[in-house]
């Protein structure tokens, strides 16, 4: 019986405590309780938007500066550059779907390569002169990537506290036109002949790159400024234009099959960006 008579006596004093910690409780300590709540489980997911610029140094022997090379003996007092930089501007929306890991995409867009001669030029395969002679390239591209924070990962509110270090990979589907002189030689596989009033040669390729970089928090608008070292595999393989017969028109270097050029423009590239982490 005094058993029974002090379990009832602990029961009653539990029940009297809870009961006065729920009154002392104020009507804006549940409203509190309940804000803080919600906002635990909805900052659950992380992203980034950004802008950058990239610096791309492309490697020196590639089949384009090979043309360079060639035709620029064929012009009496003109010369053809080689390719050495090339740049291009990007945007990038990413998410941080597991802790360290996120996965982005984006696209970018290549400022003009190569170049346009003003005046008059003697081309010795016409035996005439080029007035103008133009060698652009231009190239844009949609991509995708996963990278893995090896150092301070933002958090979940959408901050950077610190310097963060990443590496990563990108794959991307590039395009590019490649816009040359009318007069050029350039070569009809299916007949094996010259033919001259050219058009835009085109392409696509993969590309693929993979990058070490870090981000910095800047201290304004939850900000942050990124950069990146990376290596860039990019060669277009299949540049050409078709005439009404569906014929395929290269260029080459050297009027031949195997003279082919490539736009390859693979490389060392560096990125810097700036970057701005949300959640929601």
């Amino acid at each position: 019986m005094r058993l029974k008579m002090i379990i009832i006596a602990v029961l009653l004093a539990v029940a009297l405590g809870f009961s006065t910690s729920q009154a002392q409780e104020t009507e804006q300590d549940v409203l509190d309780r309940y804000i803080k709540a919600g906002e635990e489980k909805h900052t659950t997911k992380l992203g980034w938007a950004s802008f950058n610029f990239s610096l791309n140094r492309i490697n020196k022997n590639n089949p384009y500066n090979d043309f360079a090379v060639y035709e620029s003996e064929r012009f009496d007092n003109g010369e053809i550059s080689q390719l050495g930089y090339g740049s291009s501007f990007g945007a990038d929306f990413g998410i941080v779907f597991w802790d360290k890991y996120a996965w982005s995409i984006g696209g970018e867009y290549w400022l003009r390569l190569g170049e346009k001669l003003s005046g008059n030029y003697d081309y010795t395969p016409i035996g005439a002169s080029v007035t103008d002679p133009v060698s652009e390239i231009k190239v844009y591209s949609f991509n995708t990537g996963v990278q893995y924070y090896l150092l301070n990962p933002p958090t979940k509110t959408g901050k950077l506290n610190s310097l963060a270090v990443r590496a990563g990979g990108t794959v991307g589907y590039y395009f590019a036109t490649w816009y040359l002189w009318p007069e050029y030689q350039s070569l009809n596989l299916a007949t094996s002949e010259a033919t001259e009033d050219n058009i835009a040669f085109r392409g696509n390729a993969p590309g693929f790159s993979f990058n070490i970089g870090a981000d910095y928090p800047l201290g304004v608008w939850d900000l942050a400024i990124g950069a990146d070292m990376s290596y860039l595999y990019l060669n277009f393989k299949n540049v050409a234009w078709y005439n009404s017969n569906d014929e395929e028109i290269v260029a080459t270097y050297d009027g031949t099959t195997e003279g082919r050029v490539d736009l390859d423009l693979s490389g060392v590239r560096g990125k810097i960006e700036v970057k701005r982490f949300f959640n929601w």
